[in-house]
């Protein structure tokens, strides 16, 4: 347990966080905790409650009642929202759509950041999303922050949606929405996207995912035998 790290991986939507964030998790033998998921359920929840993310109150309210929780069946993270496998729905485009906004509240963001440093007490975990390096685990041995070009991003995006069955996208809105997303997650006074001064970009733009998980796990190897070495 003492020789275990914390994996921050921080970047821009549809860099492919969660693909890395999974295979170095399932390498290793850690946790995997995908941040991105948590603010995905929140969304739904405000969705279906029709809570205004204007009303500090019906948001606090709203808080309270919300319990997520993050559960491995069949090798693949299944999100629940009060009890509720919301795995599906929380990748409909309607909560892409809203995930940044409700994301960009302050007490949203208390709310799950404290969640999230507790699951990493114990180290051996990667965890992906925005704020992980920066907010969340300033400490982590090792911080990644994802990139890819825009177009590279929205066809993978697209790619995905029509794999679960969402035929009713196409591209220009896939792209509108990540440029939306990129401007507010990068822009919200609390939280906001960005790079840690001590994290390692990873632009993974021609990259497969066999290739940057190779690099990846590089630089998880020289962080594990720099931590063995001052044990």
């Amino acid at each position: 347990m003492e020789n275990k790290i914390i994996i921050a991986i921080d970047g821009f939507s549809s860099c492919g966080k969660s693909t890395l964030a999974k295979a170095l998790a399932k390498a290793l033998g850690y946790v995997y905790v995908d941040s991105g998921a948590m603010y995905r359920a929140v969304t739904l929840y405000f969705l279906e409650n029709e809570v205004s993310i204007e009303d500090a109150q019906a948001v606090a309210d709203a808080l309270s009642n919300i319990r997520i929780s993050l559960q491995l069946e069949e090798g693949s993270q299944v999100t629940f929202l009060n009890g509720r496998n919301v795995e599906q729905q929380i990748r409909e485009m309607r909560v892409s759509q809203w995930v940044s906004p409700v994301s960009t509240l302050p007490a949203v963001r208390r709310a799950l950041v404290a969640q999230q440093q507790a699951l990493g007490k114990q180290r051996g975990v990667v965890m992906d999303g925005r704020d992980i390096g920066t907010v969340v685990f300033p400490d982590a041995e090792l911080k990644l922050f994802m990139t890819a070009s825009t177009s590279v991003r929205a066809q993978r995006r697209l790619s995905e949606l029509l794999s679960k069955g969402y035929d009713d996208v196409d591209l220009t809105d896939v792209e509108a929405n990540l440029l939306e997303r990129d401007r507010i997650d990068s822009t919200r006074e609390d939280s906001p996207l960005r790079k840690a001064d001590d994290a390692i970009v990873l632009d993974n733009t021609h990259l497969t995912p066999e290739e940057q998980f190779q690099k990846a796990m590089g630089w998880v190897e020289e962080k594990l035998r720099a931590k063995r070495a001052g044990a």
